[in-house]
């Protein structure tokens, strides 16, 4: 059997086209539905909000301030706070939430810490309400 020119350049250009479409995402209309390589290297080190929310807030001389109790993501992808449920009888009575940038944050895997922060200072803020 003799190939001739023409199918070696179409075999050759389906070739590179599997090779492109391993690193784009599928895509429905113009929305991407998967991640690309380079977006999977970065979730391979990010943190899982699963493991986060509900964790204990320590500052930085190992005393329990609060807990995770939820993050603001805005609409650009980012988190950009953190709230924090804090004081309260077992978290109910007389507790409340407040906002902290994430960017305060430090440590979000084995401990979260809020460096400078104390139960009396984070009682100070005014409290987070989610919107309806």
């Amino acid at each position: 059997m003799k190939i001739t020119v023409p199918i070696v350049i179409f075999l050759l250009s389906a070739g590179s086209l599997s090779v492109s479409a391993q690193t784009a995402p599928p895509v429905a209309g113009v929305a991407p539905l998967a991640i690309t390589v380079e977006q999977l290297h970065l979730v391979a080190v990010g943190y899982r909000a699963t493991k986060i929310i509900g964790a204990p807030v320590y500052n930085e001389r190992n005393e329990n301030v609060g807990k995770v109790v939820d993050f603001v993501v805005t609409p650009k992808e980012y988190v950009s706070f953190v709230v924090v449920g804090v004081g309260g009888f077992l978290g109910i009575i007389g507790g409340k939430d407040v906002a902290i940038p994430a960017s305060r944050f430090k440590g979000l895997n084995a401990r979260i810490v809020l460096t400078g922060a104390t139960k009396q200072a984070l009682m100070a803020l005014p409290p987070f309400i989610f919107a309806q």
